[in-house]
């Protein structure tokens, strides 16, 4: 059973387009069967890191947009309740 536990294994890198990040990790068997991962160094170019943030930047508006809607939600059921109470 431990003999068919692979001596490499690679995770593909993450990409969009163009090759960002690249991750290896190495595993080496042992008597026992527990397998050892090391990670090797990862690549991450600033052009990656803008797409990201960018991504990150229309994420936050969005989710302000979200809050705002939930706000306004929240303040027709108050004033629903309100009336509701008045009867």
């Amino acid at each position: 059973m431990c003999d068919t536990l692979p001596k490499k294994l690679s995770i593909p890198a993450l990409r969009m387009g163009k090759k960002i990040m690249s991750s290896a990790w190495n595993s080496a068997k042992t008597d026992n069967c527990d397998v050892d991962v090391v990670e090797e160094e990862t690549h991450f170019i600033s052009a990656s890191a803008h797409v990201l943030i960018g991504e990150i930047m229309v994420c936050n508006h969005d989710l302000q947009k979200i809050k705002k809607d939930i706000n306004d939600v929240e303040k027709r059921l108050k004033n629903i309740i309100d009336v509701l109470g008045r009867i």
